[in-house]
């Protein structure tokens, strides 16, 4: 449960910092979207990294694979809003 929790709050930290450090106008805006895109980055880090074995399966990622993998599913984000398969909810 403790690791669930971690990846959470290290997840929202990445998310915030890849949309500092990301350029471009199709970024998700808002507490919620940044909290998921940033989730979705450190799951992904997790993923990724346990799947290489530079994590053990009980070990998350830390803050700058996180954040590594939240750049990655803010690039993917707006690859998807660029082809219009997602509408960005910052513009309606």
């Amino acid at each position: 449960m403790g690791g669930i929790i971690w990846i959470i709050v290290v997840g929202f930290v990445a998310g915030i910092i890849a949309r500092i450090l990301s350029p471009g106008q199709n970024n998700p805006t808002g507490f919620i979207l940044t909290t998921v895109l940033g989730i979705a980055g450190a799951f992904l880090a997790t993923f990724v990294g346990q799947a290489i074995g530079h994590y053990s399966p009980d070990q998350g990622a830390g803050f700058i694979t996180a954040t590594i993998g939240a750049l990655v599913v803010l690039f993917i984000w707006n690859r998807l809003v660029a082809r219009g398969v997602i509408s960005d909810p910052g513009n309606r």
